[in-house]
């Protein structure tokens, strides 16, 4: 009874709009991930763009929780709303501790597995930005949504597998001669996993939409 309730009402579909603005900053904090970990000159301008972008997809992450509290019909469950953005959200801020601890530490190179680590990063963010505006319609777009949210979680395994591959290369390099650079690349393959890890936490609460709605 209540499904068919709201699907009567007029719905709020500004939402829409938020999560694909945030998807967008998500790809464009991604993509300056990538340039930041080509090291060089140029990391700290990369540092300050993914610390823009977090910003800008906090904000419209507060658009969606106000809109969440003032909308009468939503497109779908509030619940599932909150936890969505807050997924994506966590994606980004997870970047942006990836900065912290390259501008603690003064990082100015970074190991070919920690660079295919970030373009898995980008591959992950480009797959929820194709997804996300799927939602508007999840009946017609169910069957390739799953395909979306496999790849991610597809592009995670592999994202796990540069991480092990990196950290043994690291140790193997750095780990008895010089344990602080050790210590300080393990930091950062260790914040790249957990940037793709938020990425598949995002898939999986799409999985949960497409399941209930569906």
């Amino acid at each position: 009874m209540l499904g068919w309730f709201r699907a009567l009402m007029p719905r709020e579909d500004r939402f829409f709009e938020l999560f694909d603005r945030h998807a967008a900053a998500l790809v464009a904090g991604a993509e300056a991930m990538q340039g930041l970990l080509e090291g060089g000159e140029r990391v700290p301008h990369w540092c300050r763009v993914i610390v823009q972008r977090e910003q800008e997809a906090d904000g419209i992450a507060r658009e969606v929780l106000l809109a969440v509290r003032r909308s009468f019909i939503t497109p779908f469950d509030r619940g599932d709303i909150k936890d969505l953005i807050q997924a994506m959200d966590d994606a980004i801020d997870q970047m942006q501790r990836t900065v912290k601890t390259v501008e603690l530490y003064e990082v100015r190179s970074f190991d070919p597995m920690m660079r295919e680590m970030g373009a898995t990063a980008l591959e992950a963010a480009k797959l929820v930005a194709e997804a996300v505006p799927l939602l508007n319609a999840i009946g017609t777009h169910a069957v390739r949504l799953g395909q979306l949210t496999e790849e991610v979680t597809r592009v995670e395994g592999r994202s796990d597998d540069l991480h092990d591959q990196g950290l043994k290369a690291l140790y193997q390099a750095h780990g008895h001669g010089d344990p602080m650079r050790y210590m300080i690349g393990r930091e950062i393959y260790e914040s790249l996993e957990e940037v793709v890890d938020r990425f598949e936490d995002v898939a999986n609460e799409i999985n949960g939409i497409v399941l209930e709605n569906v």
